[in-house]
């Protein structure tokens, strides 16, 4: 359960109406499996001791003695490290309740009775708790319980007995702290329920921010009226992790990551109900918890590729209109962009020319001004004239290689030291340059980097850093990659099509040095780089816990040691670099992710980051 991982199971045991001694062996051959399976949670239908059909047979006091003997049996019998719920009848007071069970290490912890009333066989949960007898065990009985495990602070379950339908009790339980949600359920099955069922439990795991674990009855029941599939659904945060029909004495497994649940409550800052709820801990083994569960190595996209060409779409349109806004506020007719024929230049433009387009403006008023210098490479600027005439654009070529070397004479630089002057000079000088024109037309420079590079500062300071507006300020480098792609499947003209992808085919470079330089050398691969990202600015990770997600999403691409060192560079780079962020230009933020000072993230910039890489070392030295 380390890093929050919590291993749930959703099962449906085959039973025999109103035979609860086959139906408790049945279930414990389920907690058995689920125990070799390494489950910390595991959730059994409503009712699944007696049969949710056994009708007027819950009246019977054989029955209901019957299912107390076996409540108890199957606490006894809870194997240690595993919490497991079941539903069964109990009888409290001369009145009989629908309830859920709950036992971990061979005790019964306690009953918590159905919330609302059903109809004929079961009376509504009490508003009061009271305490009740069941073999050895006295427990405590009410529907205001929460469950948490001691050793994961982020680990804590609540039971609603239901049919799926969102309810106050749910809701209620959420609110007071419950990252899982036990559902318990006799749903019968009809055609599509299964369906509009796993679309209504995503809807209620995204608002309530919590994994939903549900099971409901199968095989075994009657059949009289209706007919049983056994549903079992387990949903996390509006994810739908697995979904099975049909299976019964089969376990459903995934993991809850009740840590990244437990981070997006505090985002949220969900309001409390006010409804007090009973705290009861348990214990579980602290132990690295084995991963099934998908886990995206491109987090920002969706992976379903028509979901992807979606999203696409729109972050090109969010990129424009927040252009657009920004050149209406300031009347500016003409925007001026550094086109170096590389990734993040051509997203720029063709946000640009979407801006324009939506404007009415013509794109002669976008000039794309080519700067090259001492690394430019004929294959990035015949691409950066090629794209931004095919795109009706107008086009200027500014060699800046005479005014750098003015400039490095002025301050005695050498043109043979490739230092960080040597580099920095350039980008400033293309700055100015693009600076002065913007003033020259009476428009605005539109900046070029990117998510990632902010999160890196791999930018110069005062240099490709500065902009009049960021338009790429919001996009990751492996999304802008996805944007352009899009771009030239689906927009682009023939000629501009061909363009593009050549572009997406040259390797990232500032070509700033003479010869062969690419960025993904010098500060590691941006789809690793765009991984840490997500997970530390989005779910609030610990590096060891992105470095063990890291290491299972890309096996077979990266090795353990790859990972750590890039990891470890992110982290000195991302804390180091922070005062390029703190006075970073406007731009238009179109992911969950921002890192906009001005409400997005706050960070000050003498943050330390030996915390974090100490964190991470002790991990790996384990």
């Amino acid at each position: 359960m380390k890093h929050g991982f919590v291993k749930v199971a959703a099962a449906t045991p085959s039973v025999k109406l109103a035979d609860c001694s086959y139906n408790s062996t049945r279930i414990l051959d389920l907690v058995s499996k689920a125990s070799e399976c390494g489950v910390h949670l595991l959730v059994l239908p409503e009712l699944c001791v007696t049969g949710c059909t056994s009708a007027d047979l819950f009246y019977q006091q054989t029955l209901l003695d019957s299912a107390r003997e076996s409540i108890s049996e199957i606490a006894r019998r809870t194997p240690r490290n595993m919490v497991l719920v079941f539903g069964a009848p109990l009888e409290v007071n001369g009145r009989i309740y629908d309830c859920a069970f709950v036992s971990c290490s061979g005790k019964l912890l306690a009953a918590v009775p159905k919330a609302e009333k059903t109809p004929r066989w079961f009376a509504g949960a009490p508003e009061e708790e009271c305490e009740v007898q069941i073999g050895d065990f006295t427990v405590p009985f009410s529907k205001n319980i929460l469950f948490s495990c001691s050793d994961v602070r982020s680990f804590v379950f609540g039971i609603d007995i239901n049919d799926g339908t969102l309810t106050k009790n749910s809701i209620a339980l959420a609110e007071s702290g419950a990252t899982v949600l036990c559902r318990l359920s006799s749903a019968d099955d009809r055609a599509g329920r299964l369906d509009s069922l796993r679309c209504a439990i995503n809807a209620e795991s995204s608002r309530l921010k919590c994994c939903t674990v549900y099971s409901s009855s199968g095989d075994g029941e009657s059949t009289t009226d209706s007919v049983y599939s056994g549903f079992s659904i387990i949903s996390e945060n509006g994810e739908n992790l697995a979904c099975e029909s049909e299976n019964e004495d089969e376990l459903l497994l995934s993991e809850a990551d009740t840590q990244c649940l437990a981070n997006a409550r505090r985002k949220d800052n969900l309001e409390e109900t006010g409804k007090e709820m009973r705290i009861l801990s348990f214990d579980l083994e602290m132990g690295e918890t084995d991963l099934s569960r998908h886990v995206n190595t491109s987090p920002f996209l969706p992976e379903d590729p028509q979901e992807r060409e979606r999203c696409c779409a729109e972050i090109l349109n969010l990129q424009a209109r927040g252009l657009r806004r920004r050149l209406e506020h300031t009347r500016s007719k003409t925007v001026v962009i550094g086109i170096s024929g590389g990734l993040d230049s051509t997203l720029a433009i063709l946000a640009t020319v979407k801006a324009f387009e939506d404007m009415g403006m013509s794109r002669r008023n976008i000039f794309g001004i080519s700067m090259p210098c001492f690394g430019t490479t004929q294959r990035t600027k015949s691409n950066a004239q090629a794209l931004t005439e095919s795109l009706g654009c107008s086009f200027a070529e500014i060699n800046i290689t005479e005014a750098v070397k003015a400039h490095f004479k002025d301050i005695e630089q050498s043109e043979t030291d490739y230092n960080t002057t040597f580099e920095n000079a350039q980008a400033r000088e293309r700055t100015q340059v693009l600076m002065d024109l913007a003033n020259k037309y009476n428009g605005l420079v539109v900046g070029t980097g990117d998510l990632s590079e902010l999160a890196l500062g791999w930018a110069t300071y005062n240099g490709d850093h500065m902009s009049m507006y960021g338009v790429n300020a919001g996009v990751p480098k492996t999304v802008a990659r996805e944007v352009v792609a899009y771009y030239a499947s689906y927009i682009a003209s023939p000629e501009t099509a061909e363009t593009l992808r050549s572009i997406l085919d040259t390797p990232i470079s500032p070509e700033l040095i003479p010869g062969k330089q690419e960025t993904e050398n010098i500060v590691g691969p941006y789809e690793l780089h765009d991984f840490f990202i997500y997970h530390t600015l989005k779910n609030g990770f610990s590096p060891s816990k992105i470095y063990r997600l890291a290491l299972y999403a890309f096996d077979g691409e990266y090795d353990g040691k790859t990972i750590a060192f890039w990891l470890k560079t992110f982290i000195r780079r991302f804390f180091s670099q922070q005062f390029k962020r703190s006075c970073m230009p406007d731009g238009p933020a179109v992911l969950d992710v921002s890192l906009s000072p001005r409400g997005s993230w706050q960070m000050a910039s003498d943050a330390n980051s030996t915390l974090w890489l100490k964190e991470l070392e002790d991990y790996l030295a384990e």
